[in-house]
């Protein structure tokens, strides 16, 4: 950036300036130049802003002498902050009094701009107004050091910077690194969490007969209604998983009632619908206060949720709730309206929709029309009205999961003669 010539002409530029004078040409005994030579170059990139050639290349000389060889320089004031974002220089050395755009401009634009934040920004100024160095501190420069500059003063201030930026780029690179490992366990236990909702839902699922993708269709389903309710992103995530535990009770149902092939009698009925209790105990159990519980939920809603077991939370709520009805003659806890928790009356309706309009072994799927209209005849009976608004108003993303979830039932054997 610095040719020779410009070099040569140290010596009149700098006895023009006030600058202590090295030797004519630039050069230095021997003995200097071989020390030099023989010295490491220093770690860190200096760039030198100032509008007087001579200035700058004395400044350069100094810092040359103490073992730094990394430079970036220029006269122009009106390209620094270009040559700054090009290069991403360690430390600037600024002077103030500069044609077109002054030191303070360019001080202000440096603090204005995030990846330059930490930037250390060292004032060489010939002005003694103190008001000016007040300006400057308050911008935000890092030191302060008046013309002529003393090279023994300069080069301790330069190294000093020089290290508080190091220090400063290895702590970014650290908390960079810290984020992206916290981003990836964070991916691998929303992996993990998943797996385990799912094999435990299924879990109960295939003590049920077979149900195929059943569970994955009503978390699903409830997502889609969540969103379409506008509910929030982290509640239409957790209701998406915590919906295909909805069923997870049924684990503790005997298999002679859970399993009979006939129509169950009324005393084995009332203790399939106990699944709905075991369900809540399972993932989530509570001192005999389910109801008081429940009852109170509206007080403590989404905090409740949102605590370190959110997602088991929510599913234990649906698993205890879903088969409550709107008008408070469901069960277990014969709950009405909006008593009963939101996430119960989402996973309701979709449990109810995917239960009639998928088949099964024992009954084919009834037609789609059929299956909203029965949806429909229970507004304000069994459905949320609220609810059922939704779940209508995205019935092509609830067809889509449908299509993309389907199960391929085979129809039992004919029996024999």
């Amino acid at each position: 950036m610095l040719s020779a010539t410009d070099s040569a002409s140290v010596p009149a530029a700098g006895a023009q300036t006030g600058f202590p004078v090295v030797a004519p040409g630039g050069s230095k005994p021997a003995s200097a130049n071989n020390a030099a030579s023989n010295t490491r170059a220093l770690p860190g990139k200096i760039m030198i802003v100032d509008d007087e050639i001579a200035n700058v290349l004395i400044v350069k000389k100094y810092l040359e002498r103490a073992g730094y060889r990394d430079f970036e320089t220029t006269t122009d004031s009106t390209a620094a902050m270009r040559i700054l974002a090009a290069t991403r220089p360690d430390v600037l050395l600024l002077d103030v009094n500069m044609p077109s755009v002054d030191g303070i401009e360019i001080l202000r634009k440096v603090r204005e701009e995030p990846q330059f934040r930490h930037l250390p920004v060292l004032i060489l100024t010939a002005n003694t107004d103190e008001q000016i160095k007040l300006t400057c501190l308050e911008l935000g420069a890092t030191d302060f050091l008046l013309k002529p500059v003393d090279p023994m003063d300069l080069t301790p201030r330069v190294r000093n910077s020089l290290q508080a930026k190091s220090f400063q780029d290895r702590l970014q690179h650290h908390a960079t690194e810290l984020e992206l490992k916290v981003e990836q366990r964070t991916r691998e236990l929303e992996a993990s969490r998943r797996e385990v909702v799912y094999c435990l839902a299924r879990a109960a699922e295939l003590r049920d007969n077979d149900t195929g993708n059943h569970v994955i269709r009503v978390g699903r389903f409830a997502g889609i209604i969540a969103k379409a309710m506008g509910l929030p992103d982290w509640f239409v995530r957790d209701i998406e998983m915590a919906a295909q535990l909805h069923d997870v009770g049924k684990i503790a149902i005997p298999d002679a009632i859970l399993l009979k092939p006939g129509k169950l009698e009324p005393e084995e009925f009332e203790i399939i619908q106990n699944h709905v209790k075991f369900g809540h105990q399972i993932i989530q159990p509570h001192a005999g206060q389910d109801a008081r519980l429940m009852r109170r939920h509206v007080e403590y809603g989404s905090d409740m949720l949102r605590n370190g077991s959110a997602l088991m939370r929510l599913a234990a709520s649906i698993a205890q709730t879903h088969h409550e009805r709107y008008d408070g003659t469901g069960y277990p806890l014969g709950l009405a309206a909006d008593d009963i928790p939101l996430e119960g009356r989402i996973t309701a309706v979709a449990d109810v929709f995917d239960a009639l309009s998928a088949e099964r072994p024992y009954k084919k799927a009834m037609p789609r029309e059929k299956c909203f209209s029965i949806l429909e005849e229970g507004r304000g009976t069994h459905f949320d009205p609220d609810v059922l608004d939704a779940f209508f108003a995205s019935t092509k993303e609830i067809v889509r999961v449908q299509l993309d979830f389907m199960d391929h039932v085979d129809s039992p054997a004919p029996p024999t003669e």
